[in-house]
């Protein structure tokens, strides 16, 4: 069975790689760093992916490749919103592209479900993206793996592709982004910690927002949510408010305006409860 997710917006979680490393201040408080910090050491997969620094939690760059749950999304009759590496960065550096190949193979494969895959890092998706013969490559895998023939073509119908955005800083993930071919680009404004006023959502498919929760959650404005809202409503793109976030991500509720805003990309309803 899938790891059944919180996530407002996902239905599972599947982690073919576990471990990263910062990047930008969006990843200050990151759950997932909390969370493999809680298990480190328990050979789970998270062993020697944190440590401390300065009395707080650091990655350390440390990541694992898992050949072992690739085969996972197979065994899955339900079909399913996937959120992909939720306690890593399928496109971090420290994982090789000939990995990926096998996690694409797997997703091909597994066609019945939606697999939602977040970066911030959509220079290195968009270079994989842009390699040569890749449709190949994935049927060689899968045949390489699993003994099963592939006819996948670029880009694959149930694979979204998406990039965390947290301030101004960090808009130029967008252009990355926008450069690749894929079915659905989606953007996660979270932990949203600053306006975007000026968000250019050409090409872009899907926009979630949230605020940042935990010990040191850092407060979100809710004219910098409202403002986003309307310039989805003006773009028409699909407009997904997970949480304001807090101490505790639930305690300040999901609603804007007195309304919850659960809008997915074109064709797919909404997350099941």
């Amino acid at each position: 069975m899938p790891t059944t997710s919180s996530i407002e917006w996902t239905d599972a979680t599947w982690n073919p790689t576990t471990g990263c490393s910062r990047v930008s201040r969006g990843c200050d408080n990151c759950y997932a760093m909390m969370m493999a910090r809680r298990f480190d050491g328990m050979g789970n997969g998270y062993d020697g992916t944190t440590r401390r620094h300065k009395g707080n939690t650091d990655w350390t760059g440390k990541i694992y490749e898992h050949d072992d749950r690739l085969d996972q999304p197979l065994s899955w009759s339900k079909p399913r919103l996937v959120f992909v590496d939720s306690m890593s960065d399928l496109f971090h550096p420290g994982v090789d592209f000939e990995f990926i190949d096998k996690v694409f193979a797997s997703m091909a494969l597994a066609g019945d479900h939606i697999f939602q895959i977040l970066t911030k890092r959509p220079e290195r998706m968009a270079e994989y993206m842009g390699r040569e013969r890749l449709s190949e490559r994935w049927a060689e895998s899968a045949t390489e793996r699993f003994s099963r023939s592939l006819d996948s073509t670029e880009p694959l119908e149930n694979v979204w592709l998406g990039t965390s955005v947290e301030d101004e800083e960090a808009t130029d993930r967008i252009d990355d982004l926008r450069s690749i071919t894929a079915a659905v680009r989606f953007l996660s404004l979270e932990p949203l910690l600053g306006p975007l006023p000026d968000l250019s959502l050409k090409g872009i498919d899907w926009v979630i927002v949230g605020g940042e929760s935990g010990n040191q959650a850092r407060p979100m404005k809710e004219e910098w949510v409202r403002d986003i809202r309307d310039q989805c409503q003006e773009s028409d793109v699909p407009f997904f408010f997970k949480q304001w976030g807090g101490r505790h991500s639930k305690e300040g509720g999901r609603e804007l305006d007195k309304e919850e805003w659960n809008q997915m990309p074109r064709g797919v309803g909404t997350v099941p409860a």
